[in-house]
């Protein structure tokens, strides 16, 4: 891997490139529509990826917290945190005038940009840069596109993982040498517009069964056929425990993040994407447990353990290798 110095200079950095950038991490409640922001950190960084400070707060979501076991926030740690719109103003100030830059960033943008437009504000936000598309662009050779594999990569030590200002921490120390490697060969930064909402109905609409978000009458996909998973299925999902390389996992119901891009990481992890749910099913995705399409229905009847998007994204980074 090559990447330039620090001696690297003005006149030597590609011109189209940003003049600073905002590196965020956010902790939610779940991955819906109408989840919110439990905590948010910001890095603020100069052109040339050095860091200039940064900023965390915990945010008061006004309903259950999620999966308190993966970011550690309970009820009773929240109760006392400011509101969202008594944070915008501050959020706003480190955003300005930056590209965000997060791990995945179509999810921590529409996250953020849900949490203006209930505050009734637009976040000053015109383009956004995810990490997982640079380390693409730049044939980086990573195992996966995990934060913490892109980390390894660049020699950077997580401290406390899932919690906002840890991560946010870890991906500005490896967004620095990946920015340099990307001026170094001159290339184009995988820039994409932040388009704010315009409207936003505070009740989520009520679920179409059958219906998938991911999959719109202009942009249908067929089903990609994937070569077998290589490890043996260990069996059935724990909670509190890990995901183990091997499981087989199904997923039913809307889904926030593109349903391509979960599966794709699910098999990067050494996971079996599953287009049904049977008796060796390890574990169902879906945020809406409720509804009678035929994956919960068989769910339920044979027991299988079901867990929610944003509790799903965080076992994926810790994924236990497959026994023997």
């Amino acid at each position: 891997m090559t990447m330039l110095d620090d001696r690297t200079t003005a006149a030597t950095w590609p011109a189209a490139y940003p003049q600073g950038y905002a590196v965020v991490d956010v902790e939610t409640t779940g991955l819906a529509r109408d989840d919110r922001i439990v905590s948010a950190a910001v890095y603020r960084l100069d052109a040339q990826g050095n860091v200039e400070d940064h900023w965390y707060t915990l945010v008061n979501p006004e309903r259950d917290p999620g999966p308190v076991w993966i970011h550690g926030l309970t009820s009773d740690v929240l109760e006392g945190a400011p509101l969202f719109p008594e944070i915008a103003a501050e959020f706003s100030a480190r955003l300005d005038g930056r590209v965000l830059v997060a791990h995945n960033a179509i999810f921590d943008w529409q996250m953020i940009a849900r949490e203006y437009a209930r505050a009734e504000r637009t976040a000053p936000v015109r383009q956004r840069l995810c990490t997982i598309a640079l380390s693409k662009e730049l044939s980086l050779p990573l195992p996966n596109h995990k934060l913490e594999s892109l980390a390894a990569h660049f020699g950077v030590v997580q401290q406390r993982a899932h919690h906002a200002l840890d991560d946010a921490r870890v991906l500005a120390e490896a967004f620095r040498p990946s920015l340099h490697t990307a001026a170094e060969r001159n290339v184009r930064l995988p820039l994409l517009e932040c388009r704010p909402l315009t409207e936003w109905v505070s009740t989520p609409p009520a679920p179409r069964i059958g219906y998938q978000a991911s999959y719109h009458a202009d942009s249908w996909r067929p089903s990609r056929k994937r070569p077998p998973c290589p490890h043996p299925n260990p069996g059935r999902y724990e909670t509190d425990k890990p995901l183990k390389q091997g499981m087989r996992v199904a997923f039913s119901g809307d889904t926030s993040i593109d349903r391509e891009l979960l599966e794709d990481r699910a098999v990067e992890a050494g996971l079996h994407v599953a287009t049904s749910v049977s008796r060796l099913t390890s574990l169902l995705v879906t945020n809406d447990p409720d509804a009678a399409t035929s994956k919960t229905v068989k769910a339920k009847a044979f027991g299988t353990p079901v867990v929610d998007e944003a509790a799903f994204t965080q076992l994926l980074r810790d994924v236990a290798p497959a026994d023997g």
